[in-house]
């Protein structure tokens, strides 16, 4: 994904024009509340804008460190990518970080297996089953995709709930701690080569263990967006990456090729 400038005008004068069309109308996300271990813990939800009478695809999206749910909505505008999909955004808790914020003042997710007693894999455990008990989703197309350390997490997900994803797209993040977890699984990797956060180095260490893991060839130029590389699989996983010379910061146009990732896989049946 070098070269990104080349798209930015046109990709954000769309997505302008779209969130314009979306502001007249009524608030396009629903905030639900789950109880977890005693805990209240909320998300943000997205509903296909027309209905229809297929099952939708689910997205569920995950802020970093620091971040909320909200702010989780505008860094992967779903809605105005992929208006027949569901998406969910779950706010994280207080969590000490890896790399920073030590305290634990911020809002994040549990890196690893076990961490504050899985509070996070059992918060996303019960907005699974809300999610399939009110709405016709298509058990064939659930995904994960999260920025730094919700990258994090969608890596933690595909180790520990691997079965359940067709796909996930995890950005500036590493698997450092769940990659002898993981299982193969079509995945997108973004990564900034100058990220001085979660060092280029250990994010080329994932997409290797996972290039070897999903059994995947040379890379080649992507037919959906020649400025990434697809690694193709001969199990049917492949590995994508969008690498841009930026640092930590999510680039503007991942949105737009983490939902053609996700249309372009299914789960096998």
């Amino acid at each position: 994904m070098s070269n990104l400038n080349r798209r930015e005008w046109i990709y954000w004068m769309v997505a302008l024009i779209l969130s314009a069309v979306i502001s007249h109308g009524e608030d396009p996300w629903t905030a639900r509340k789950w109880t977890v271990d005693g805990v209240t813990r909320v998300a943000l939800i997205s509903k296909p804008q027309v209905a229809g009478n297929t099952a939708a695809p689910l997205v569920f999206a995950f802020h970093g460190h620091g971040g909320s749910m909200k702010n989780a909505t505008r860094m992967f505008p779903i809605r105005e990518l992929w208006p027949e999909a569901i998406v969910v955004y779950m706010q994280g808790l207080n969590t000490p970080g890896r790399l920073t914020d030590p305290e634990g003042k911020k809002s994040g997710w549990q890196s690893s297996a076990g961490d504050q007693g899985d509070r996070d894999l059992k918060f996303f455990d019960a907005v699974l089953v809300s999610m399939k008990k009110e709405n016709r989703i298509d058990d064939r197309r659930i995904y994960s995709t999260g920025h730094s350390n919700g990258g994090g997490f969608t890596y933690l997900l595909w180790a520990m709930r691997g079965d359940v994803f067709a796909a996930v797209a995890p950005s500036a993040s590493a698997a450092s701690r769940s990659r002898g977890l993981l299982k193969p699984k079509p995945v997108l990797h973004i990564a900034g080569e100058s990220d001085p956060l979660v060092k280029y180095e250990w994010q080329k260490a994932t997409i290797k263990a996972v290039r070897v893991l999903n059994g995947c060839g040379e890379g080649e130029a992507w037919e959906l967006d020649p400025l990434c590389t697809i690694y193709p699989s001969v199990n049917g996983n492949p590995v994508v990456t969008a690498i841009h010379p930026g640092n930590h910061s999510f680039p503007r146009q991942a949105p737009d090729v983490i939902v053609k990732f996700f249309k372009s896989q299914v789960k096998p049946e």
